[in-house]
């Protein structure tokens, strides 16, 4: 787990940092960034809008922040997938996409070769992230099977919506990664539910940022010196830490995961098997 932060609106200096922690993770398998990681996560800002009104500063402002996103695929998107071949790990990274007018938050998968893997796009940007980021659709929704295991992502606060956990454990994930900015303790417990819930791995990024990390138009209140403080963590199936929660500094965080722990974890609980009821409750998925 990369708990850091990317300097908002710099794309060669955020290519920098992704290079940086992948040196720092050298030898790992899998290496999980926070989400929003590459184009920035904008906490604090309102982007001049308030119920009916929108001020031309702030349009100024969103502006700059949409020409921090990437598109997929492009120019940024490919020398980030380049730094990736050059580190032989499979990657999960938080991005801004910018597709036509909108953006998106959205979790990528690559391959050690930097291939894309996987795409996932927040299905439910939440609270004031709405007037910024567009949502997700039907077909962001799925488990990626690697070398490594099964893979799902999911995005901030939609780790908080009950069906579409029941859709990636209905998919048989085994390492579910959910890139954030949460750093509330509440967050902490809602990973170790998953883990026990789905019986899976978990793994979570969380941006370490500073005021530092968001310069020029971006700058922010400083908030007891830090505006985003973590809380990575890796939890085993049985809802025990691997590594972490870490916060208030920056970090990398590993551990080793034995996927044949996850037959024992079985016998007692499938969500989507023998501990499920589909003759009285079932999740259905339109289309």
């Amino acid at each position: 787990m990369v708990q850091a932060a990317p300097l908002l609106g710099d794309h060669e200096a955020t290519l920098d940092r992704i290079a940086a922690a992948l040196e720092r993770a050298r030898g790992a398998d899998l290496v999980v960034f926070p989400e929003a990681f590459v184009g920035g996560y904008p906490k604090g800002l309102t982007f001049g809008a308030t119920v009916g009104e929108r001020t031309a500063g702030g349009r100024a402002l969103f502006g700059r922040y949409r020409r921090a996103a990437i598109d997929i695929p492009g120019e940024h998107f490919t020398a980030i997938q380049q730094a990736v071949a050059r580190h032989r790990a499979h990657i999960v990274l938080g991005v801004i996409e910018r597709s036509g007018g909108t953006l998106y938050c959205t979790a990528v998968l690559l391959a050690p070769d930097g291939t894309l893997l996987g795409k996932h796009r927040k299905l439910v940007p939440t609270g004031s992230e709405r007037l910024i980021w567009g949502r997700g659709g039907a077909a962001d929704i799925g488990v990626v099977g690697t070398d490594l295991g099964r893979i799902g992502m999911a995005v901030c606060w939609e780790n908080y919506m009950p069906l579409y956990r029941a859709a990636l454990y209905e998919q048989g994930v085994q390492i579910w990664c959910a890139p954030t900015v949460d750093g509330r303790d509440t967050w902490t417990a809602t990973m170790r539910h998953i883990s026990v819930e789905g019986r899976c791995f978990v793994l979570s990024a969380n941006q370490f940022a500073v005021p530092a990390d968001y310069p020029g138009d971006f700058g922010v209140s400083d908030v007891d010196g830090v505006t985003i403080r973590g809380g990575s963590c890796i939890i085993d199936p049985y809802g025990e830490f691997l590594a972490g929660p870490c916060f208030d500094q920056p970090a990398v965080l590993t551990a080793d995961l034995d996927l044949s722990t996850l037959d024992g974890a079985y016998l007692d609980l499938d969500v989507a098997g023998h501990y499920a009821r589909p003759d009285l409750l079932r999740l259905h998925r339109p289309g």
